[in-house]
């Protein structure tokens, strides 16, 4: 038998693996793998812009042909007004593929600034920008048909809706919210989060002027046009007498004066149940908020246009508090509700005379929801609708190029979809101009008014021109008579007493300077440079004005509401222009926040509250009167709904 030696297999068996290896790296050669090139180097990168209040910093994550993901990391943009912006930008930069995508209207900046890191940051990963710029196709496929079924159908997504599906619950109602926005908060979330409420505990800790006596007096002697208004002067008159006769010094409130206030204010031309409605559940809404976990700061100021010292502040920036609270409280009831983002109510349901529910859009899909109980449209205001601003201004005009403070959102839908169902509307021509809104935006970012008793109003010749705690209408009126439309508000230590303190909008008075929003000086002189007035303008401006609050001279505006001297360096000033705030008018309801037909009847299963109801603010709204209103007529018109009233 053949043998092989172990040496020698032991060499033939080596030599093979080398035929083998030497095979394999042969065939490996002949074949190569090649990798396709991508779009991208895959890996995260980070980038930086400018926003409007600052500096924006987003990470993006992308693999070699698509973009996984945007984070904005920092940002110092005002909450409320940039939320929609910093949500759904990022969203579409990664649904879409593309950097052509249309800005948050309402927050421009914060839109550029984010697409510009983000741009900044691809450049990092290899990207073609120009071909991420290219005009993009949107179009997808046929949606689907939505369909759902609750007690409750609140439409709106804001402070009156939160605060009614919130009420609904508390009442044992299942609650559907349909929002039309990426994020909810509304109007309400960009608003300063000035909150007029009667508040005894609080409101003792202040002094008040002996000469507001007359102020408040006054009050109860106009002459009744009605008897729930003889009866409230004379439940004033009777409290400012026992007030005298106590000898108290302290500030003097009453639901029943801030109601005559608010209907004097408004012209008279306000429905008074609802006003009063309106500043005695105020009043009873500090608890009501405050047993949901939202908490207030124990000052009390008066806010522009407030008329009175009776204006809170949330302890959290803007109006995050309440709907932070609102928000946690319907994530607690689980099944019982939900809240739908991104749908944009088209349509009531009526059947047999009575509203059975909603239509709504989600994209592509649509939604139709049944409500068992009754449906609440809280969808707000009409400010950002051009052609219903145009249609129903009669007391302005030369809307046209005005600026607003109001969400994008606030485009009237919810007055429209009642209207077409027979709704009554009330008050429709009654717009409320603001003259505190920043000369790029309109919006109120940079505003630095907060507190009308300290602040001064200053043209661009340095000279006061009107009574700075006046009404809106009347501030805005004036504004408006200046040559070029633009004033400077002013304010000291008093109130900025060092860089970190926040005006209500969540902007620290050091970042505004830094910005350049606000201007600053150590003395009056240096303030008035850096605001390219006169110095000698200014300095008789601000001498004469002291002398007013010392009591040596009437003020020559009439300002009543006089606090401290403006003598406290560092002093700031802010450039503002008018812009629309507010609309008056819109559904007729009742004190149970149930919408009245054209024929004057109850309509069964609707209700309304918020800025998209008309005839509580007539023609003028008290400053920091329209958090409460939401607040107040939301709650009411949860229960209302939840109940069947």
């Amino acid at each position: 038998m053949f043998k092989l030696s172990k040496r020698i297999l032991t060499l033939i068996l080596a030599f093979m693996m080398i035929i083998s290896v030497t095979a394999c790296s042969q065939e490996t050669a002949q074949e190569p793998i090649v990798e396709e090139e991508g779009i991208f180097k895959p890996g995260t990168y980070t980038g930086e812009a400018n926003g409007l209040n600052g500096t924006i910093k987003v990470e993006v994550t992308v693999d070699a042909n698509n973009i996984l993901e945007v984070k904005v990391l920092e940002h110092k943009e005002s909450p409320g007004i940039s939320d929609n912006a910093i949500i759904s930008i990022p969203e579409s930069i990664v649904k879409y593929q593309s950097l052509k995508i249309d800005t948050i209207s309402g927050a421009t900046f914060t839109s550029d600034g984010i697409l510009e890191a983000v741009k900044n940051a691809l450049l990092s990963s290899g990207a073609n920008i120009d071909e991420l710029m290219k005009e993009i196709d949107v179009s997808s496929e046929p949606g689907e048909t939505i369909n759902k079924t609750a007690d409750v159908v609140v439409i709106g997504g804001g402070g009156a809706g939160l605060a009614a599906a919130v009420s609904a619950l508390q009442n044992d109602a299942t609650v559907v919210v349909l929002e039309k926005m990426p994020s909810v908060g509304g109007s309400t979330i960009m608003a300063g989060g000035q909150y007029n409420a009667v508040d005894d505990a609080r409101q003792r800790a202040y002094e008040m002027r002996p000469e507001l006596i007359a102020e408040i007096e006054s009050y109860t002697k106009q002459e009744p046009v009605n008897e729930t208004h003889k009866r409230l002067m004379e439940e004033l008159a009777a409290q400012i007498e026992e007030y005298k006769a106590n000898g108290s010094t302290y500030v003097f409130d009453s639901p029943q004066l801030h109601a005559l206030q608010a209907f004097k204010g408004g012209d008279q031309v306000g429905n008074l149940e609802l006003i009063e409605t309106l500043t005695k559940g105020a009043e009873e809404s500090i608890g009501w908020l405050e047993s949901l976990g939202v908490e207030f700061h124990d000052e009390i100021a008066t806010v522009t246009g407030a008329l009175w010292q009776r204006t809170h502040q949330f302890v959290k920036p803007l109006v995050t508090g309440p709907i932070d609270a609102y928000m946690e409280y319907i994530a607690n009831k689980g099944d019982d509700a939900e809240v739908m983002l991104n749908t944009t109510a088209t349509e009531l349901i009526v059947e047999d005379d009575r509203v059975v529910g909603v239509k709504a859009k989600q994209g592509n899909n649509e939604v139709i929801i049944k409500a068992n109980k009754g449906v609440v449209i809280a969808t707000g205001g009409f400010a950002r609708n051009n052609e219903m601003v145009k249609k129903y201004d009669a007391h302005w005009g030369g809307l046209d190029n005005l600026g607003s403070t109001n969400s994008v959102s606030a485009t009237g839908d919810g007055i429209i979809m009642a209207e077409a169902v027979g709704a009554n509307l009330v008050g429709m021509e009654y717009i409320q101009l603001l003259p505190v809104g920043d000369p790029v935006t309109g919006g109120m970012q940079g505003n630095i008014s907060i507190n009308a008793a300290n602040q001064l109003f200053v043209n661009s010749e340095g000279k006061r021109f009107v009574a700075e705690d006046e009404r809106r209408d009347v501030l805005t009126r004036g504004l408006l008579e200046q040559p070029d439309q633009v004033m400077w508000i002013l304010h000291d230590a008093h109130e900025y007493y060092n860089e970190e303190v926040r005006n209500d909008f969540n902007e620290t008075i050091g970042q505004l300077v830094e910005s350049g929003v606000v201007v600053k000086g150590e003395t009056i002189e240096e303030l008035a440079i850096n605001m390219g007035v006169s110095p000698e303008n200014l300095r008789a401006t601000v001498d004469t004005y002291n002398q007013a609050v010392a009591g040596e001279i009437e003020d020559p505006m009439g300002k009543k509401l006089l606090q401290d001297p403006f003598d406290k360096a560092p002093f700031y000033a802010s450039k503002r222009v008018p812009t629309i705030h507010h609309t008056m008018g819109g559904i007729e309801i009742n004190t149970l926040a149930q919408v009245i037909s054209k024929d004057g009847n109850i309509m069964k299963g609707l209700y309304a509250a918020g800025e998209v109801t008309g005839g509580i603010h007539g023609a003028n709204r008290l400053g920091g009167n329209a958090i409460p209103d939401t607040v107040v007529f939301g709650k009411i018109a949860g229960e209302s709904a939840a109940l069947e009233k």
